[in-house]
């Protein structure tokens, strides 16, 4: 967890310019939250305190590099009375590799309704990532993971052997470890997590899994709506689902509830998702 916290400290070169890194263990290509959350930090860093995030909404352009450095470009779009702008490009080897636009606001008072939170165990109750996860052959669990995920539904690993599923999927996530009491890092811990199971219920539908079938997929495009304040190193659940998937993109949608029923952010995604079918020959 603090490795997380680290790597999403960036470092100032310029008033409107940033620097961050990549973990020393990464795989072949940045993970989106991190460049996202990266970006969100960046962002945040040339607006008020008093000016709260509640909305983002950004493009995965070309695949980051883990092996160097990612330049964040702020461009200040607008300082309003209520309201203020940032836009975010963020460049590797001289070209842009992710774009975001995210709008702040001063905290006002108004109507209030939100949906209900599904009815799920608690996260005491169910195996943690690494338990569930054991005996199968995942790309991803030779990785560090600084956000404890525990499955609602049955993981997408375990439903691809009974082939089509349903098109959704729950999980109860937390930052693994205490954070500092700054609403803003919050929020950047809860960009970074949202990249994490969004397109399981792309791939359930389908009854497909990374790294056990031949799947390659990709983050087209984020965005995130914050709705309440919350803690991401208490128990958020994470309830998705994908109503679409055609042309090789996916589509997902994902709400967070904290544990007490509050609705706190929503989250839409659509994905590259392209399934490799082999050929008679087996090639």
């Amino acid at each position: 967890m603090d490795d997380l916290v680290a790597l999403l400290d960036l470092e100032r070169i310029e008033e409107n310019i940033f620097r961050g890194v990549s973990p020393a263990e990464s795989p072949v290509r940045v993970f989106g939250g991190q460049v996202a959350g990266q970006a969100l930090v960046a962002a945040g860093r040339t607006v008020p305190v008093e000016r709260r995030v509640h909305s983002l909404h950004s493009y995965f352009i070309r695949p980051g590099d883990p092996r160097v450095p990612i330049v964040y470009e702020v461009d200040r779009i607008r300082d309003g009375r209520s309201f203020t702008t940032r836009r975010v490009v963020a460049v590797q080897h001289g070209k842009a590799i992710f774009a975001l636009s995210a709008s702040f606001q001063l905290e006002e008072q108004g109507n209030e309704h939100s949906s209900p939170m599904p009815e799920v165990p608690d996260p005491e109750s169910l195996p943690t990532w690494a338990e569930a996860a054991e005996g199968y052959s995942l790309h991803t669990s030779k990785f560090p993971r600084p956000i404890d995920v525990r499955y609602v539904t049955e993981p997408p690993w375990e439903s691809r052997e009974d082939g089509p599923g349903e098109a959704a999927s729950r999980v109860w996530m937390k930052a693994d470890g205490k954070l500092p009491d700054d609403p803003m890092l919050q929020l950047c811990i809860m960009t970074y997590a949202s990249d994490m199971t969004l397109l399981d219920g792309v791939l359930a539908r389908h009854g497909v899994y990374w790294g056990l079938d031949k799947v390659l997929g990709a983050s087209l495009d984020h965005a995130m709506w914050f709705h309440r304040p919350f803690r991401a190193d208490e128990w958020l659940l994470y309830d998705t689902s994908s109503p679409s998937a055609s042309g090789n993109r996916g589509l997902a949608t994902g709400r967070f509830f904290t544990r007490d029923g509050q609705l706190v952010a929503t989250v839409v995604q659509e994905g590259l998702i392209r399934v490799i079918k082999s050929s008679p020959d087996g090639e």
